[in-house]
């Protein structure tokens, strides 16, 4: 090889090894400094998707459950307790008797009341036919018409003191019926109060039975302001008892008040249960769950909400990578998520957990939260 050729071979080999091991390192250095620039003039923030809910919601209430029927069975008569007929926990017929009551005194007035009767029936049978024949003798001009009119004016007061003892004897059958305890309605007895030969008192005194069906049973729960615009007659309800971990007994809505409480705010509603297998008992605690039609509201984590002095906000990224802070209207608070009644749409990006540092108009760079795994997607 020439010296020449030889001298330019080293030259370009010199300035290779110049350009790999000098400058190419150097404009890497400043193309990841220019990079780093670039990151730190757009920050990244993490986002979430805004959703509107399409899933049906419960509500959960605690309640008691309540005979449809239940009453205190008095006495209406007086006397002694003759015998009972029934005792707790048997099921009557409407009309069955229950107990019966020995009252001799009403009976005696009852025996003195229709002899009563008897004299008065004599007594008016006895003026009619008197009465028929002053008449007679009368439109033969034989006696006075002031005496005809007297005897017809007795015959009147012998009918009407006739019906007077016709009632009285009425009452007293009446009275003496309510010797036998009778049930009102079907049911199951769940008090006896009385033995054989207590003294019973019309009218006061205890109870000598309570009588409640259970064949259908009730509940009444005061349903919070905000839920009453979903309650309507006819929706489904289920009646959870600890007792049966496993089941959920079906109920319905039959009837709720019109105006809520003033103190509370709540609505009364009612709710019954089926139960002609028996297996829930009046008194039983409960918890009622409300299957609601599915609230078309927007929800986002509860962290993404600001409060500043002029309102409530949320920092949302436009298509274009820039922040804006959007005025919004909150709904319910469930803990982790909240509703936003107004001022976001479906399917906005919200930043999550937004910075105080974050301005208006801020050129981002924003990386989206998977909302199963909250963890970043690029």
């Amino acid at each position: 090889m020439k010296p020449r050729s030889l001298v330019i071979l080293l030259l370009v080999a010199l300035a290779a090894a110049v350009y790999f091991l000098g400058i190419r390192p150097r404009q890497q250095a400043d193309a990841a400094a220019g990079d780093e620039a670039r990151a730190s003039a757009h920050p990244s923030v993490n986002v979430v998707v805004a959703e509107r809910t399409t899933a049906e919601r419960e509500l959960v209430l605690p309640g008691a459950l309540e005979a449809f029927d239940d009453t205190a069975i008095h006495a209406r008569a007086s006397g002694y307790l003759g015998k009972w007929l029934v005792d707790i926990g048997d099921h009557v017929k409407a009309g069955q008797p229950l107990a019966k009551i020995d009252s001799p005194e009403i009976d005696q007035e009852l025996r003195q009341g229709r002899a009563n009767l008897e004299v008065a029936r004599a007594n008016r049978e006895l003026a009619r036919v008197t009465t028929d024949r002053w008449k007679a003798l009368g439109d033969q001009h034989a006696v006075a018409q002031q005496d005809v009119d007297q005897r017809a004016a007795d015959y009147a007061a012998r009918q009407a003191d006739y019906a007077a003892a016709q009632a009285n004897v009425q009452r007293l059958e009446e009275l003496q019926g309510f010797e036998t305890i009778t049930a009102p309605f079907a049911g199951v007895i769940s008090t006896r109060n009385v033995d054989v030969g207590a003294l019973i008192s019309a009218g006061s005194g205890p109870e000598l039975f309570h009588l409640s069906q259970s064949s259908t049973l009730r509940v009444y729960v005061n349903v919070p302001q905000a839920y009453v615009p979903d309650v309507k007659v006819g929706l489904p309800v289920d009646v959870l008892v600890e007792e049966f971990p496993r089941q959920a007994f079906p109920g319905k809505i039959v009837r709720f008040a019109g105006a809520l409480d003033p103190a509370s705010r709540t609505l009364l509603v009612e709710v019954q249960i089926p139960n002609a297998a028996g297996a829930l008992y009046p008194g039983m605690f409960c918890r009622l769950r409300f299957h609601l039609p599915a609230d078309p509201a927007i929800l986002i984590p509860s962290s993404d909400v600001i409060i500043r002095a002029e309102g409530t906000l949320v920092a949302v990224v436009t298509a274009q990578d820039t922040l804006h802070f959007q005025r919004v209207s909150l709904g319910r608070d469930f803990g982790t998520v909240i509703e936003v009644r107004a001022g976001l749409e479906a399917g906005a990006h919200v930043v999550d957990n937004p910075s105080d540092a974050l301005a208006e108009g801020e050129q981002v760079e924003p990386i989206l939260l998977a909302p199963d795994t909250a963890k970043p997607q690029r």
